[in-house]
């Protein structure tokens, strides 16, 4: 991995249009085990006001919101709202997911911190989706946009 890379799939700018343009994210990975990332982070994201879409294949509900097994099993009408698949997976997992995001027409596909997949964020560029790696919209919306207080 060089510095281009790095600047390229982990750029702030890209993050803070995301942050700032969609609305609908799809939580890949999203748990509702209190102490696992994906819960907090898509609790973060439901308090700021983004419409927040469970997805795991061993979830019922998370956040009192329906979980669905994976991005093609969404009905119809949500899938078409999916913008942003925030994915929480091992690196090597990610390409399924983002062809699935591709597949439903996401515009965006952000990978969590440590999740970092060249030829995944290549698909999804490709594409033309926005592609972030190794970031956090937990870490990264209080700096870039100001996190509403509850």
């Amino acid at each position: 991995m060089t510095s281009t890379d790095i600047t390229r799939w982990s750029d702030p700018a890209v993050a803070e249009h995301i942050l700032r343009t969609f609305g609908t994210w799809a939580v890949v990975g999203c748990s509702s085990r209190p102490w696992r990332a994906s819960h907090g982070v898509s609790r973060y994201l439901l308090r700021q006001g983004y419409e927040v879409v469970p997805i795991h294949p061993n979830e019922k509900e998370v956040h009192g919101l329906p979980a669905y097994r994976d991005l093609r099993s969404l009905p119809d009408e949500l899938r078409s709202r999916i913008q942003v698949v925030d994915l929480f997976r091992r690196s090597e997992l990610v390409l399924t997911h983002v062809e699935e995001a591709i597949e439903i027409g996401a515009q965006a596909v952000w990978m969590q911190l440590e999740v970092w997949n060249e030829q995944a964020a290549r698909r999804a560029s490709d594409a033309g989706l926005l592609v972030v790696m190794d970031r956090c919209p937990a870490i990264d919306h209080p700096t870039m946009i100001g996190a509403r207080a509850d």
